[in-house]
């Protein structure tokens, strides 16, 4: 087995990945970098492993926030919120939590559970349910493939905490966390039923952290080099850019706990011309160009800063910015019918069936996985 100990330029790298993969939402990264780089430099390490090097038998939760996220970039955490849910699930199950791992990898929920992991000084698997975000508690592979409905728990920065103990089915999970969630002012963290080792490396999206860190590593190489960083998400992600233009029309508002609108962008250069309006539930979910539908969930539609490549989520669109709008392939695990009928337009309210986005992406892991494990990822009864 193999560690990856991330250092504050992984964290830089991973940031921009995630806000990458995070279309549009997740949350904002930026105070999940700051909150991670500040325990690296008290001395707490990060340490990532493969979904090939946990035990079969190993105990895993999802940790990851709740809620839309333009709240969140005002109503900010506590702390600690993590390491209560945690405590809650082993106190509820009577068995101690070996690693964590983000339900999604997009956005600051990437970055969220190395927050909890480097406090307690766990592992945090490299992989996720979704290769991406999305709104609702129930869209992850996890749940597709028959994860437990319960326990889960919530917890806010007011220290309130609550553990569901039965919840009929995903879909009802989600009602119950998103109105405790709303109740807890909109923004929350969550964790959903332990998983096992085996059950993460046959039903989680591998190496997904790797996947952002390659999609940062490319940025910041072009931003160095003087090139297109537009053009090197391109290239690594195996996505395709659909429009380069300006942003002419955002509509949000705050519905049930999401973030819910449009998003208009006008073509600039030799794009003149056209125009792109893109869907919003807290992630960009279906892009029409003309009436047709040129891009939609599962898939990725990401919208970058024309100059940068600095991701922009939902919460800070606003009239005016030069934006890049690219598509990438979901994760080939998002494809099955399994899949779609919890993940695809109709989950959605759409009407219409999905249409593949190109070839689906399969992520490598990084390079760097090389320092040896001091115990194997093991489960354990609380003592």
């Amino acid at each position: 087995m193999t560690f990856w100990t991330l250092n504050e330029t992984d964290i830089d790298r991973i940031a921009i990945g995630v806000g990458i993969l995070g279309t549009g939402g997740g949350g904002s990264p930026y105070l999940q970098l700051l909150i991670a780089k500040a325990l690296l430099r008290q001395g707490k390490r990060i340490r990532m492993i493969r979904p090939a090097d946990l035990a079969p038998d190993a105990q895993v939760i999802g940790l990851g926030g709740i809620g839309a996220p333009t709240v969140s970039i005002e109503k900010m955490e506590e702390g600690n919120e993590g390491i209560r849910v945690l405590r809650a699930i082993e106190a509820h199950t009577g068995r101690r939590v070996d690693a964590v791992l983000g339900d999604e990898v997009g956005g600051g929920n990437g970055i969220y559970p190395m927050i909890t992991a480097a406090k307690l000084d766990l592992p945090v698997v490299d992989a996720d349910g979704m290769g991406r975000a999305f709104p609702e508690v129930q869209m992850t592979s996890f749940f597709v493939y028959g994860q437990a409905n319960q326990p889960a728990a919530l917890s806010d920065s007011e220290g309130n905490t609550l553990v569901i103990t039965q919840a009929k089915s995903p879909e009802m999970l989600e009602k119950l966390m998103r109105t405790a969630t709303v109740a807890m002012g909109c923004t929350a963290c969550m964790t959903t039923a332990p998983m096992t080792g085996d059950f993460v490396r046959r039903f989680g999206i591998a190496h997904t952290t790797s996947q952002a860190w390659h999609l940062g590593d490319a940025v910041l190489q072009a931003r160095a080099a003087k090139t297109d960083p537009v053009a090197a998400i391109e290239r690594v992600s195996g996505g395709r850019l659909l429009m380069q233009g300006k942003v002419t029309d955002i509509a949000r508002r705050i519905e049930g706990g999401f973030v819910r609108g449009s998003l208009t962008v006008a073509g600039l250069a030799g794009d003149q011309g056209r125009t792109l309006t893109i869907d919003i539930q807290n992630e960009f979910l279906v892009a029409t160009e003309d009436g047709r539908r040129l891009v939609m969930v599962p898939d990725l539609i990401c919208i970058v800063d024309s100059e940068t490549g600095r991701p922009i989520g939902t919460e800070e669109q606003r009239y005016g910015l030069r934006v890049s709008v690219l598509a990438i392939p979901c994760a080939p695990l998002l494809r099955t019918p399994e899949s779609l009928r919890m993940m695809g337009p109709r989950a959605f309210g759409y009407d219409f069936d999905y249409t593949p986005f190109g070839t689906a992406t399969v992520a490598h892991p990084v390079a760097a996985y090389a320092e040896p494990a001091a115990t194997p990822i093991m489960t354990g009864e609380l003592t």
